[in-house]
């Protein structure tokens, strides 16, 4: 059964048991760690800079990659534990596992997998169209050249890093009219140039993320992630998630027309 025909979604949950090596390339120093079933996970703290703001991201940006048949490593749900670290001589590092003790989320670690090197791989112009069109949709800052966020594993291209997307979120300022607004910063995103099908993609795209979609992704998020001051309840945060993401598919046009003005720019 497919994301896209299932009446529900679940993600798993792991117990994290092993500190193997912090990833400093990364703003909010995720790590790669061991969970209880044995596998390696690059897990992403809620203690880090952005919260548990930059885990609701990945989460909608994830699973809406996957939802559109895109690749994404498989995430889970990364339980800490209050004694996790004590024995970690990092004292920054130790204060990131205080902070983050409870629910984390983490992503599959794909070993063997190399960052996307633009100047050396080419992407198929369809695959292009339909990552730009999501980073689009997410709002996505962060897949330019200087930091793709993409690998090559097994000959295929991988998406990971989302918490940058639906920036909006963190001030919720104006949010129903930036869902309307073009998105300016795709004139940076590494694959704009090979992105010549944005419209095909737009009327495939457009019709598979129905709101029930949309719906299924939102209730993946944790209550105790949902806890901002201006909303009455976690529903309600839920609620406006929702209309953003169901307001910006509507109006993809205006961010798809943005896309194809700044690639006439690049070519």
């Amino acid at each position: 059964m497919t994301l896209t025909d299932s009446p529900s979604l679940q993600i798993r949950t792991v117990n994290v048991t092993r500190y193997v090596t912090p990833l400093r390339e990364g703003g909010s120093m995720p790590a790669i760690a061991e969970a209880d079933d044995g596998f390696l996970y690059v897990l992403k703290f809620r203690g880090a800079g952005q919260g548990h703001k930059a885990l609701i991201a990945e989460i909608i940006g994830g699973e809406l990659a996957r939802s559109l048949g895109l690749k994404v490593p498989e995430l889970v749900f990364a339980k800490l534990d209050e004694a996790f670290g004590r024995t970690e001589p990092d004292e920054e590092i130790q204060d990131l596992l205080k902070a983050s003790v409870g629910l984390n989320l983490a992503l599959h670690y794909l070993s063997g997998a190399i960052t996307f090197d633009p100047t050396v791989t080419k992407i198929d112009p369809l695959l292009a169209s339909q990552i730009v069109w999501l980073d689009c949709l997410l709002t996505n800052m962060d897949r330019t050249a200087r930091n793709t966020n993409m690998l090559l594993w097994h000959k295929e291209l991988w998406l990971i890093d989302h918490g940058a997307s639906l920036y909006f979120h963190h001030s919720w300022q104006n949010w129903e009219e930036q869902a309307k607004r073009p998105f300016v910063l795709v004139k940076d995103h590494v694959l704009l140039p090979q992105a010549s099908q944005l419209e095909e993609v737009n009327t495939n795209f457009s019709s598979i993320l129905t709101p029930k979609i949309i719906e299924n992704i939102l209730n993946l998020i944790p209550d105790e992630w949902l806890n901002e001051d201006i909303f009455q309840s976690s529903q309600a945060q839920r609620d406006a998630y929702a209309l953003f993401l169901n307001t910006r598919i509507a109006h993809s046009d205006i961010f798809v027309k943005e896309a194809q003005h700044a690639r006439e720019t690049l070519i």
